[in-house]
This record gives C-alpha cells, sequence and structure tokens, in this order.
C-alpha cells in the first residue's frame, strides 16, 4: 500500500491519500440512477447567478485553479517558456491593479508531456508554481505497464510535482478491476512524492456507472486526484459525469476521512465553464473544494477568456480575444 505523507500539491497540508485494499462489494454493489443525475446536473447553471463583483472575484479565484497546459504535437522549449511566462502573469498588470488585488495571481500548475517537464521546470524556477506532466502512455494507455511506469519515473526526475496517469479502459469494460487497482497501485508507488492524478477518461467509460466504479477504484488505489478526460476523447468532461464522479470522492471521504481532488478537463474554454463547475463544487462540495489543492481546471483557452471577462468588468468593454492570448 502507499504511504500516508502530507499531500505536495500548493499549499496543502492534510495527508495524502494512502488508499485502500480494493473493496470489491462495494464496487460491484454501486448504482447511479441517470435521470436523476441529470436532472441535477440540469439545474446547477439556472438556479442561481454569479454577477458584478461576485462573479470577478470567482473568476480570479479560478485563474488559481487552472491546470495551464500544453499537450500539442508541436511543443517545444520556447513554447513551453511563453506558457510559463503566462502562468507567471496570467493577468495584465492594469487588470490587478483595478482589481485592487495585493499580487498578481498564478495558476495552479503547469501541464506539459514528459519531454517538455525540464524547460518547464527552467522557466517556472522561484514562481512556486508546479509542473504536472501527463505519463503512462498519454492519452491511451495502450503501452506495456513497465513502459508506463518508466515514462512516470522519467517525468519525476526531470522534476515533475504532479503526475496525470491514464487508466486502462479495457479493464473497466470487462470489469476486471483487481488489475486496474494494481496498475494504478503501481503507478502511484511510481509516482513518489509527485501528486498524482487518475485520468478516467470518462467519454470512453460508456455509463456513469463504470465512472462510479472507476473513480472508487481509483481512489482505493491511492490517487491524489480523480480527472474526467484527456481532452482527446470524443466527449470530454460534462456536468453529469462531474458530478458522478464528486458523489464518488464524497463517498469515499466519508467512508475514509481522505480529501481527494477533482479536475475536470477537455472541452472547458469559457469563463462561464468556469463559473458551471464552481457552482457545481461550491453545491456539492463546499468553499474547501474551491482551492487548487483540491480543484484543478484543465484548460489553456480558458484563460483568454477568463481575462477578457475581467477587463469587461473593470472597462465596461468587450475587448478583442487576440488582446489575451494565452502565451
Amino acid at each position: 500500500m502507499t504511504n500516508s505523507a502530507v499531500s505536495t500539491s500548493p499549499a496543502a497540508t492534510f495527508p495524502r491519500n494512502p488508499g485502500m485494499p480494493l473493496d470489491l462489494d462495494r464496487i460491484e454493489g454501486a448504482r447511479v440512477n441517470l435521470s436523476a443525475v441529470e436532472r441535477r446536473a440540469s439545474t446547477l447553471t439556472t438556479r442561481r447567478s454569479v454577477k458584478k463583483e461576485w462573479q470577478a472575484a470567482w473568476l480570479v479565484k479560478a485563474i488559481t485553479c487552472i491546470d495551464l497546459t500544453t499537450l500539442s504535437g508541436d511543443d517545444t522549449p520556447d513554447r513551453v517558456a511563453r506558457l510559463c511566462a503566462k502562468a507567471r502573469a496570467p493577468l495584465r498588470a492594469d487588470l490587478v491593479d483595478a482589481l485592487g488585488l495585493p499580487a498578481m495571481p498564478t495558476v495552479g500548475a503547469v501541464c506539459v508531456y514528459p519531454t517538455m517537464v525540464a524547460p518547464a521546470v527552467r522557466s517556472l524556477a522561484g514562481s512556486g508554481i508546479p509542473v504536472a506532466s501527463v505519463a503512462t502512455g498519454f492519452p491511451a494507455g495502450l503501452m506495456p505497464l513497465k513502459l508506463r511506469l518508466a515514462e512516470i519515473r522519467y517525468a519525476v526526475e526531470e522534476g515533475a510535482d504532479e503526475i496525470d496517469i491514464v487508466i486502462s479502459r479495457a479493464l473497466v469494460f470487462r470489469g476486471d478491476w483487481q488489475q486496474l487497482y494494481d496498475e494504478i497501485v503501481a503507478m502511484r508507488e511510481a509516482c513518489g512524492d509527485a501528486h498524482m492524478k487518475a485520468i478516467l477518461a470518462t467519454g470512453e467509460l460508456a455509463s456513469l456507472r463504470s465512472v462510479y466504479r472507476a473513480s472508487w477504484v481509483a481512489m482505493m488505489a491511492g490517487a491524489d486526484f480523480i480527472k474526467t478526460s484527456t481532452g482527446k476523447e470524443p466527449v470530454n468532461a460534462t456536468l453529469p459525469v462531474g458530478l458522478t464522479m464528486v458523489r464518488a470522492l464524497r463517498d469515499y471521504g466519508e467512508a475514509t476521512g481522505h480529501l481527494i481532488g477533482f479536475k475536470p478537463a477537455g472541452g472547458l474554454k469559457s469563463a462561464k465553464d468556469a463559473l458551471a463547475w464552481f457552482t457545481l463544487m461550491k453545491e456539492e462540495m463546499g468553499n474547501r473544494w474551491l482551492q487548487p489543492d483540491l480543484f484543478r481546471f484543465g484548460a489553456s483557452s480558458m484563460l483568454g477568456d477568463i481575462e477578457r471577462q475581467i477587463e469587461h468588468f473593470v472597462t465596461g468593454r468587450y475587448s478583442t480575444g487576440h488582446r489575451h492570448a494565452v502565451a
């Protein structure tokens, strides 16, 4: 089993999830009421809204929860360096001054491929912003386990503070929960002190019941975060899926006393998206899960729209999108 060292996520002071033995009775007995989940998810953004200065405050908070991400085939060290510069200063200085913020906010992390970890570490030196790396054959995970573990170790050796692993979807399809559990335990051990986020690729899991079960297996195996998507699936983060995963981590917390983080990723592009997911977390989990040690957005273009909306709050005018490029 994994250890229970203090979490290495930013500002976290709570013990890491040590995992627990696989409880097949709990997994096999899990049920999800699809219509109830969809009905609840549909009301999240309609029953109340956040306006004016409250909206601006939420959007500033959202910036601190973004895993600013580049996972493209044409990534280069220079491109990563530009992304890291944006991570250090995600808002224009005049907007920071106009909002009366005591300091420039920074993003939750910068997320890159393993070969881009070292450039990101160099670019973020002294900033306190962690570097996250995808691993384990991202996005499909269709590599031998020993190679997936080697990729984790490589990313950690390069300086990654957080590792976003992908699960084997085939193990979920055939209900091989023991092998899925064993693989994630091995991945958590390979991460060492690095924070581990388990990507479930929910758009490929076919049902919310499978999403709930896979969430539990990942947490039992020691995941610090559960994450919706790679961003490469046909369907990525949706509110019904998010609600299902959040209920799973809430149930796990009630059963074990351990805090588990949540990261929606894929298709999150607007400030409106950020407000919707914050609403979900606030209503289901409370204010504690609006902090970057327990909640992250996997996004890049979202930041540009957040900055644009904040400028509208400050000036009363919308600027063109090219004034808020990510990097």
